[in-house]
């Protein structure tokens, strides 16, 4: 299997895992309305798993389902330069953006395995755990603006606009 096969795959699992989630999701959600306004019994492990399975789906969603060119920009400023100029502020932003998460990566790994010290209310999740997506969020946009980053540095002709055409240098 070449390696196009094998990531159009694991992206589809990544949808599969997304589609689950919100599954999860909106089954929790409907529980908890039968129960507290038909039942009159509220369950609060309902609330807790609808806002566990939010937070997994935007950073799961993002990390590895929502695609560069799916991603809602402003790019006023972006459109209205020329092609070169496109590049040099994709190679800013991505060279930014990489800074940042390069440099907030320890800290965040330090503070999720703290975390382990607290759990959830209802479901007993620790916290470590339930964190754990940010820290696979992170690294993913390290890989993500990584390539982004030698793309743009390396090609003369390169798709640094993902909602556009081809920017040549």
């Amino acid at each position: 299997m070449d390696a196009r096969k094998a990531g159009a795959w694991l992206r589809r699992r990544a949808e599969n895992v997304l589609a689950l989630m919100l599954a999860v999701m909106f089954l929790a959600f409907l529980l908890q309305i039968v129960s507290r306004y038909i039942l009159n019994w509220p369950i609060g492990w309902t609330s807790e798993l609808t806002v566990v399975m939010w937070v997994w789906m935007v950073l799961w969603g993002a990390s590895f389902v929502v695609r560069e060119d799916e991603e809602i920009r402003f790019d006023l400023v972006y459109g209205a330069v020329s092609s070169p100029t496109r590049r040099v502020m994709t190679i800013i932003t991505a060279s930014t953006i990489l800074a940042l998460y390069l440099g907030s990566l320890p800290a965040v790994v330090d503070y999720v395995t703290f975390m382990k010290v607290q759990a959830t209310a209802y479901l007993k999740i620790r916290f470590d755990l339930l964190y754990s997506i940010y820290v696979l969020f992170a690294v993913a946009l390290i890989v993500r603006y990584g390539w982004i980053l030698w793309t743009a540095l390396r090609r003369k002709t390169t798709r640094t606009d993902p909602a556009g055409p081809s920017i040549d240098a």
